[in-house]
This record gives C-alpha cells, structure tokens and sequence, in this order.
C-alpha cells in the first residue's frame, strides 16, 4: 500500500508541519480540493461554501447598512482599459490572463479576465454620473476574479477566487476617505466579532499599496505559526481613474471635476484565515457565528428497537426546539456507530456534540462536548437549549481570546539591526513593532536579507501609538514604528 493512502486521513501535527497540517485540515474538514484539471484553481465543496455564504450575508448586511447597493459588471474587460491607469496595468500585468480568441476567431482586441474590477466600473461610472446629485455613488459586486498566481496555496492564493469588490465615486476627497476608513472598520469589526480573528488596522507603505491608489489600508491578523494574513483592504483612489475614465461631475457651483472614488474588498482568503487562526491537530475549529452545522445530535443505538425509537424521537425533538430557538442543529440517525460519527464531525469542526441514548432519556441527560475542549460531560436535557446557547457564546468569545493572546504573546518590539535580522534569520513566527525611515530601500533591504515586509503602518487608537525614533535598519529619524512580519 501507498504512502499516501495510509496516510490519507491523518491530519500532520502543526509542530511537524505546518503547511501540511493547513491542507489536511482542508480537506478532513471537507472545505475544498485541489481542482488538478486547473491550473492554480480549486473546487470549494458545499461545506467551505456554506462558511462562505455566512461570510456574504453577514457583510451583505453591513455594506447595505452604510448605503452601498449590490450590481453586477462584465467578467471580460477590453485590454485598452487596463492599459489607461499607467501604475494599475504595471502592478497586475504578470498576473493577467488574456482572451485572444472567441467563436473561433481572433478578437480585434483582447479581453482580460478581471483581476479587479476598477477600470471597468469606472468606464460605467463615467456614464452614469454627471451631476454632484448622482454622488455618492456607492456600489458592491459579489464576484469571482482571475490572477494567474505560480505559487498557490488552497483560499490564500489561488488563480481564480471568490470576492466582492466595493468601488464609490464622491464629489470630495475628505468624502472618499471617510468611506475608506468606514470599510475598513467594517471588515475589522466583521473579522473580529464573527472571525474571533484579532485583527490591526493600519496603512500600507508605498511599496506595499494597491496599484494605481494614493493610499491603502489593510487589517492583518496573526496565524498561529505567527505570518501576517492581509484579510481586507480599503483604497483611496483618488482622481487617478477618474481621471483616466474621464468620470466628471458637475458641482454645485457649476464647476466640472473629476470624481473621487474609492475600492475595497475581501476574499474567500477569509476561510483561510479562519482555518489558520482556531483549527487544531485533530482538524478544523470554527467560530460558532460561522458554522454551518452548530450542534450534532448523535444518537446512542441499542438492539432494541423500541428504545431506539424513543431516542430517535427526542433527537429530532431536540433538534426541532434548538432550530427554533436559533441553533443551526442536525440529528445524525443515519446507519453507523456513534464514534465514527463523533470522529466525522470534530473533523467538520461542529462547535457542540450531543449524544443520547436510551439511558440518557431515562435520566434526562445528554453527553456534551465542545469541538474546543478536550473533557466530556454530562448535562440535563431540560436546561440543554440555554446551555448551547450559552457554551456558543462562550466559544466564541474564547476563541478570541485565545487568538489575541497569541498575538500579544507573539509581538515583540526590536530596536536593533541584530536583534531584527536574527529573529528572522531563525524564522520565529512573529511580529514585530520596529521603527523605519520611511524609504522604499529600506524596506526593500529588509525584504530581501530576511523576507519581512511592512505589514502596516498601525493607526491609533490600538495600542500602538505614534513614538519617534530611530530607524532599525539605518538609524535615521523614524516617525513611528510599524509592523513587520513574514506573510501569506
């Protein structure tokens, strides 16, 4: 017997590997594979796009809550329009996937397959705004985009992906970056009441900003093995489209100019990030607010089928009432013993496991395990719908907790050259709060002797206050510390 198919089921301890251990969770935990007839493209399986379709409605809600309204925009973008934001097509050129021919027939001008959405939206904005009193503008797309990575790795970098893309139009740059500024509030409130996943606010560097914008600010959260996860970003893009789609509106003074607009997005990149920041070696872990199943009832057969019939009976009992009361509940009485039920769903990360059995009636109890806890006990059925609500709330704030202690744990502040490459040369997952001068050669020497990047440039209000100093790297004058870290 192959290596492989002995191994087949085993999920590699996360001190062993921790890039094995991440696609074991993927698959035992049934979220996606590896679509090998694609280059770079994976197969989401319903299970990781029943999590993706709780990611969506939680953020369809707060985006409409802010005025933003849903459309929807061409996936074919003509060539010539990437080539009219000089700094965008130069950023996205090497990841660009071209149609050249369709129907059978050479196309007089390629189509791109959209990275991103800007250029083609601006086309469209240019058409449909002529008065400040067509601004705001504010739209979404739920959408799937192309970038022609080499290097993939399953929900964080793959060709093809699921996203949505926010792109606004305003008549003042003062009105766009407050836009900027509330979606990335938006993502980091989503991330950190419905991920658990602590995240830090900040500003990318010139380098490290989306191309074509004036500014971009990301959230980035800490994975166990102590990386970076860029998990949103919001951009401010000033006139530079506008410009270059001739998007012009009339003020209220009479005066043409041209519009101020923003974009932001998030990606199915989350689900990788949930997997990374609570799963453990015995498989995924999933924050209640976003799992599918949140209870499993799984029944205790005997021979005896009248017994049988009466667990059967409060199994779907219960069921029904924790459903009703807002607890994403299933009753497993499917043929098959209760430990390779047990087994199938730790693996699905289901936050709460029951098991009932004649017995358990008899005394009106049931076994409870949380996916989170190691220890089993028993609890009453009477009181069983208030304590999955609670031990839900209770995990959640925990896995939180948890993650944010990590990263606490895990941040350290460096303020010497030795101290900042030898921390990176042992390849300690951390993060680390040094100063910089605020040069691209700078932060381009750090990358290529230690491959750290400026993860952001933190705002206020975190705990990461502006100080002034001295840079690590060349000990010119620093403005404040940022953060830097290996990343995905």
């Amino acid at each position: 017997m192959a290596k492989q198919d002995k191994d087949l089921s085993r999920i590699t301890p996360r001190a062993e590997s921790y890039p094995d251990w991440y696609q074991d969770v993927i698959r035992e935990g049934q979220l996606a594979e590896v679509a090998g007839i694609v280059k770079g493209c994976m197969v989401i399986k319903p299970h990781g796009y029943a999590i993706w379709e709780k990611i969506q409605r939680e953020l369809d809600d707060r985006f409409k809550a802010t005025g933003v309204q849903n459309a929807y925009f061409p996936l074919l973008i003509p060539e010539s329009f990437i080539k009219r934001e000089a700094e965008h097509v130069e950023g996205f050129s090497p990841e660009l996937a071209v149609v050249t021919i369709a129907g059978g027939e050479q196309l007089e001008e390629p189509y791109v397959i959209r990275p991103t959405s800007e250029t083609i939206i601006g086309h469209f904005f240019a058409q449909w705004i002529q008065s400040h009193r067509d601004l705001p503008m504010l739209i979404n797309q739920w959408a799937n985009v192309m970038r022609w990575e080499k290097r993939t790795r399953m929900f964080l970098r793959t060709g093809e992906f699921l996203w949505q893309e926010g792109h606004t139009a305003h008549s003042t740059h003062e009105e766009a970056v407050e836009r900027v500024i509330q979606m990335l509030n938006v993502y980091a409130d989503f991330a950190q009441d419905f991920m658990a996943m602590p995240v830090i606010r900040g500003r990318k560097s010139e380098t490290e900003k989306f191309a074509g914008a004036l500014a971009s600010y990301t959230i980035e959260a800490m994975m166990q093995d102590g990386k970076a996860l860029q998990s949103g970003t919001s951009h401010d893009l000033g006139q530079n489209f506008g410009k270059a789609f001739d998007v012009k509106f009339q003020s209220k003074e009479g005066q043409l100019d041209y519009v101020w607009q923003t974009s932001w997005g998030v990606s199915t990149r989350l689900v990788g990030g949930l997997v990374m920041s609570h799963s453990d070696d015995n498989g995924l872990v999933i924050p209640p607010k976003l799992a599918p199943i949140q209870a499993v009832i799984v029944p205790f057969f005997r021979k005896n089928e009248a017994e049988n019939e009466q667990v059967r009976e409060e199994g779907k009992k219960l069921q029904a009432t924790l459903q009703a009361e807002g607890v994403a509940a299933v009753f497993d009485d499917k043929e098959g013993q209760p430990g390779p039920k047990f087994y199938h769903y730790e693996r699905l990360g289901v936050p709460l496991r029951f098991g009932v059995g004649p017995r358990d009636i008899a005394n009106r109890t049931a076994e409870f395990k949380r996916r989170d806890q190691a220890e089993k006990r028993s609890v009453s059925l009477d009181g069983l719908v208030q304590l999955a609500k609670d031990e839900l709330a209770a995990m959640q704030r925990e896995l939180f907790s948890a993650a944010l202690a990590r990263r606490e744990a895990n941040t350290v502040r460096l303020d010497t050259w030795d101290d900042f490459k030898g921390l990176f040369d042992a390849d300690e997952g951390k993060f680390v709060f040094a100063h910089w001068d605020g040069t691209k050669e700078t932060e381009a020497k750090v990358k290529a002797e230690t491959g750290a990047t400026i993860r952001c440039i933190p705002m206020e209000g975190q705990g990461f206050e502006a100080e002034p100093g001295e840079c690590v790297v060349t000990g010119k004058p620093s403005a404040q510390r940022v953060i830097w870290a290996k990343a995905y």
